[in-house]
């Protein structure tokens, strides 16, 4: 996992809602909005949300080629 710690324009703390919003907007039966779910955890800001919504995980793309 390497999501961004703090968001790259404004410097809020976002990793530690990576978990939650993962879990909860990603699930197979489509409950939730990852918009509710960013509501729902208090991320506000535009650029905050935008690291949240389009975190790519490359880690096991790029692992083998160390």
């Amino acid at each position: 996992m390497m999501v961004p710690v703090r968001c790259f324009t404004c410097g809020n703390v976002v990793g530690e809602y990576w978990e939650e919003f993962k879990a909860r907007a990603e699930t197979h039966d489509g409950d939730e909005d990852p918009a509710d779910v960013l509501d729902d955890l208090g991320v506000d800001r535009h650029c905050c949300r935008r690291m949240m919504v389009s975190h790519q995980d490359l880690v096991d793309v790029v692992s083998p080629y160390q």
